[in-house]
């Protein structure tokens, strides 16, 4: 049993911290179990669709929220309140909250080193206890292809043989997604599945010769370097490819997004790009889903209901913003998790610099900006490719606890967040990672 941290439910070292708290004397002896939930669709006026209200009293406990969804949430800071303050019963009060930003993502490039299924739910269920909503699965890129498309095995059997460094690679058939799209949604994440295009697309060359210029198929690809490979835009082949994969990924995928990449694709013609972003805006928007794509997509004429994804350049994403799209704050300096922390740490790279987890902290996403109107902003989220990541311990080390700071920053509304508390409440979570087994980064900024 963790010891308490606290004498006070308002300083108990609850992740990301609430909108509202007000402490109460006496503490709840009873079991998390006994919660008592209550949903109802007319609280979305005070609490939104993730919000959420938690009494606590001597008596009992009591969740209202308007969705599952903020009783899911709900729950998750009543576990962090047992686990971190329970050896003498919980503290009675009443928690009001809700998120400032509707998505709180991380990402997970499996197209360069392949984790199977069993590690992508241990990481959603890690995620979901901090209240992140979207795991962003990068599915395909030069190295692999991950996911199984029915009527073309080759992109799996030959394009899903490899990885950097030229391991045995691996794939998700249709039943796996299903399995990891449904893990999710019990535990409230929406997947968010990428296939990179017209660039990053080495492994679909190189298992489909159709989809070359000279009918030969490319040589697999297990290096890291990016920008060579393209798929012919403009080309009739190439688009009922497209059109397939689109098509069959979102009758896969029953959450809203289907993210389609875009990112480096400096082997294809400016105008050619451009061509094609918007024609596969027409083909995503047909399946009923919203196109997420890197900000490079920002040069293409996109509808409101896209989504641009900040990482390097803001001003391609601004230009999605004045089209009245949406915008994604994933900002290389500050949240790329294969980043490494300092230079000692054994794994990662440092082209967007070093992310000690103060760093990867201390930003807002509307300050970032500027002048995107707020309600743009989506949310946020953090990447994790995988170039130099081969395991699961690897996974969690680079993830953990940065993405705990970008749970707060997509959660808790700037002015309620400041760097020495969080440091602090951070720091009271060291035990929790621990025994949840997690091999978490032990960051010289905490006071662990």
């Amino acid at each position: 049993m963790i010891a308490p941290v606290s004498d006070d439910l308002t300083t108990s070292p609850i992740i990301p911290r609430p909108l509202s708290v007000t402490a109460r004397a006496g503490r709840f002896l009873g079991t998390v179990a006994e919660a008592r939930v209550r949903i109802d669709p007319g609280a979305a006026d005070e609490l939104g669709d993730e919000g959420y209200r938690l009494d606590i009293t001597t008596d009992g406990i009591v969740i209202d929220a308007a969705t599952a969804a903020g009783a899911h949430h709900a729950r998750q800071t009543l576990r962090q309140l047992v686990d971190l303050d329970s050896s003498e019963g919980v503290h009675c009060g009443t928690i009001v909250d809700r998120p400032t930003y509707a998505y709180r993502g991380v990402m997970l490039d499996v197209a360069r080193h392949f984790f199977p299924v069993a590690d992508v739910e241990r990481l959603i269920e890690l995620l979901a206890r901090y209240k992140i909503n979207h795991l962003h699965l990068h599915l395909t890129d030069d190295q692999g292809w991950r996911i199984e498309i029915d009527g073309r095995p080759e992109l799996t059997r030959i394009g899903g043989a490899t990885q950097v460094g030229g391991g045995p690679g691996g794939f998700y058939t249709r039943d796996d997604y299903r399995r990891l799209v449904a893990f999710a949604a019990e535990r409230q994440v929406t997947i968010v599945p990428e296939v990179d295009l017209p660039g990053h697309t080495n492994a679909a060359l190189a298992a489909c010769p159709e989809l070359n210029a000279n009918g030969v198929a490319a040589a697999p690809y297990t290096g890291i370097e990016v920008g060579f490979s393209s798929l012919l835009t403009d080309d009739d082949v190439t688009r009922d490819f497209v059109r397939d994969i689109v098509v069959q990924l979102a009758a896969l995928t029953p959450g809203p997004f289907l993210h389609i990449g875009g990112d480096e694709a400096h082997a294809t013609d400016p105008e050619a790009y451009v061509r094609f972003v918007e024609w596969l805006q027409e083909v995503v928007t047909s399946t009923g889903k919203r196109m997420v794509g890197w900000e490079e997509i920002g040069r293409a004429t996109l509808e409101p209901g896209s989504v641009a994804q900040y990482w390097r350049r803001r001003d391609p994403a601004r230009a999605a913003a004045r089209q009245g799209a949406s915008v994604i704050a994933s900002p290389a300096r500050r949240v790329y998790l294969d980043m490494k922390y300092d230079e000692s740490t054994p794994i990662g790279l440092d082209w967007a610099g070093l992310i000690e987890v103060d760093h990867a902290y201390d930003w807002d996403p509307v300050a970032l900006f500027g002048d995107i109107e707020p309600e743009r902003i989506l949310g946020v989220e953090a990447p994790l490719w995988t170039e130099t990541v081969e395991t699961m311990a690897d996974v969690e080390y680079l993830v953990f606890p940065r993405a705990i700071g970008l749970a707060e920053i997509g959660w808790t509304a700037p002015e309620l967040r400041t760097w020495d508390d969080h440091r602090r409440r951070l720091a009271a979570h060291g035990p929790l990672l621990d025994a949840m087994g997690v091999r978490f980064h032990r960051s010289p900024t905490i006071d662990w």
